[in-house]
């Protein structure tokens, strides 16, 4: 992924703005180390630093029409943009990126154009013709996209706050699906797709229908001029990323080019569930394997950086960042440069474990609608600046839109967890995935029970971070916590910690606010806690929060252990789900 930048507008020395600019874009070279640029015109300026992925040699950025009136820097991949240049044969393309499609299709276009991409993407386009801008957000929020307001009247666009966060009055997250046109004065949603409304589908579940939608999302992102791999922890999510991908591999133009053997790449602490289980996977597939051992100490030692380069306090997103952080830079170390993961597929099934006790099939699909419209907060949040941290670009085929499309289209009776008829959390993923006669994965891995991946990656994970939070925050300190921090107070220790950093880095009190909060069970939603009366008085966003249906939920001893007297009687009262049983799902959370 790149990085974007852009002043739109402003009063001051342009030289002085030029100079600004250029240091405020250096702040994202992390992630685009390849090449920098900037255009001028007027007080406009539109910065970029490249992540080459696709056309390395000759697809710098800003990108530009035939005549140079239209201008645009973009971070994202388009999938379709071969099928972008045929509709335009009188255009001549200065390069073979992707994203030269943007400023082309806005000539022939205009504004409404954004609904014929398929990828993911955040760019600014001016034209100079009349000296408008457009800024856009994908569907979902994959890549990451800030929007702020200065003094003078000028507008800012970043990939990431700390691009805007020094000199802007305001700023705020722009939101996935939307435009901004200065044309109109303000955003609007372009992305209105059927599941938007929260109205309930009624499509019959097809396993083959399923099944093809998410080849295809997989096939698109093996687009690709530079060496790849693939995010594999052992849970269904990411073995079917890395079975998909096995499977179409041969015969690509990236199998040309870096081989038809696929890489694969796990990490955890010392023995914890998802190592074993991905190597069980990649020994299955035939993948050239890459395991990374982290140790507690090694993740609380990195918290600091996780949270300037991720950009938030939430505790669940910061415990599953720090991971795959620390992965990142070994993958980006071997070369690589690309890597495919399995964000995405609990939030559109239903796959966390609190999805048990959905009492119908209505509340059901409301609260994967709410997941999936929140998701550029969290898992989106993370899985793109956790990899973008040290130049490294994740995909994500689950949240593919067309994919989506398919998958929120069925009836939810078909997704509901009925024990009775052997059908578990993301049960009709896995059956559109149970082929006998070609299997794509071992059953025990198809049928493994969801691991959270801040739970998976070792649970002394999760327990040493709160160990570490409780010799930093005193009671003292959490007594007077809502004096401090008014907005999404810390109810717990180790909210409190992160808080702290994220602060010390990000003072303003725009900031604060672009970082959700609210009570969760489990990874619930708030609106979800009120499908079990007792949930109020027991949060905690761990899967083993999950007691009665995680496999390896905390207990009395755990608890004590781990959290000290101040979270001990949450967590050994956190209700069991009578009725659930333990035979769920796993997939990880990455």
């Amino acid at each position: 992924m790149c990085g974007i930048l852009a002043l739109l507008g402003c009063s001051d020395d342009s030289q002085a703005k030029r100079v600004r600019v250029l240091e405020l874009s250096r702040r994202l070279k992390h992630r685009g180390p390849d090449w920098s640029g900037i255009f001028q015109y007027g007080d406009f300026y539109l910065a970029h630093q490249r992540l080459a992925i696709i056309d390395p040699a000759s697809g710098d950025q800003p990108l530009f029409n035939e005549d140079k009136k239209i201008v645009v820097t973009v971070n994202g991949e388009i999938y379709n943009h071969e099928k972008l240049r045929k509709l335009m044969p009188n255009h001549k393309f200065r390069t073979g990126s992707d994203c030269d499609v943007i400023a082309h299709l806005y000539e022939e276009y205009g504004e409404n154009f954004v609904d014929m991409l398929d990828g993911v993407f955040s760019f600014v386009l001016l034209d100079t013709r009349d000296n408008s801008f457009l800024a856009a957000r994908d569907a979902i929020g994959i890549t990451p996209l800030y929007i702020g307001w200065g003094l003078d009247g000028s507008v800012w666009i970043s990939s990431e706050l700390k691009g805007l966060n020094d000199d802007c009055e305001h700023f705020e997250v722009f939101p996935p699906g939307h435009l901004y046109s200065s044309k109109n004065g303000g955003l609007r949603r372009w992305y209105n797709p059927a599941w938007f409304s929260e109205a309930i589908p009624s499509t019959p579940y097809d396993t083959l229908v399923l099944r093809r939608a998410f080849e295809n999302a997989v096939i698109k992102r093996l687009m690709t001029d530079v060496p790849f791999g693939v995010l594999l922890s052992g849970g269904l999510d990411s073995s079917l990323v890395a079975s998909v991908t096995t499977r179409y591999l041969a015969g690509t133009k990236a199998a040309k080019q870096w081989g038809a053997q696929l890489h694969s790449f796990c990490v955890g602490l010392e023995g914890s569930p998802d190592l074993k289980a991905a190597k069980e996977v990649a020994d299955f597939l035939g993948t050239v394997h890459h395991e990374f051992h982290f140790t507690v100490q090694d993740g609380i030692d990195a918290i600091e950086d996780v949270i300037y380069h991720i950009e938030t306090y939430d505790v669940t997103t910061i415990r599953a960042s720090t991971p795959m952080f620390l992965m990142s830079r070994k993958i980006k170390s071997l070369g690589v440069k690309m890597v495919i993961s399995g964000e995405g597929a609990d939030e559109i099934f239903g796959g966390y474990l609190y999805f048990h006790k959905a009492p119908n099939k209505e509340e059901f699909h409301t609260e994967t609608c709410r997941k999936i419209k929140a998701l550029h907060q969290y898992d989106c949040l993370r899985a793109n600046k956790a990899t973008s941290a040290w130049g490294l670009e994740a995909r994500v085929p689950f949240l593919d839109k067309e994919f989506i499309d398919v998958a929120m289209s069925i009836d939810p009776e078909w997704k509901m967890i009925k024990h009775d008829q052997g059908r578990i959390e993301k049960w009709v993923l896995r059956k559109a995935f149970d082929d006998e006669e070609q299997p794509y994965l071992p059953k025990h891995i198809l049928y493994r029970q969801k691991e959270q991946f801040s739970d998976g990656v070792g649970y002394s994970w999760i327990d040493g971070l709160k160990a570490h939070a409780e010799q930093h925050v005193t009671d003292r300190m959490m007594l007077n916590a809502a004096h401090i921090f008014p907005h999404n107070t810390p109810t717990t220790k180790e909210g409190y910690y992160y808080r702290m950093i994220f602060e010390r880095f990000f003072p303003q009190n725009s900031a604060s606010l672009t970082v959700p909060g609210g009570p969760s069970i489990a990874c619930s939603t708030a609106k979800a806690i009120e499908w079990d009366a007792s949930w109020s008085n027991n949060l905690d966003p761990s899967g083993r929060a999950a007691i009665g249906v995680h496999n390896s939920a905390y207990d009395n001893h755990l608890s004590s252990v781990a959290n000290g007297n101040l979270d001990t009687p949450i967590i050994n009262n956190v209700p069991k789900m009578v009725g659930v049983g333990v035979a769920a799902e796993l997939t990880i959370r990455s």
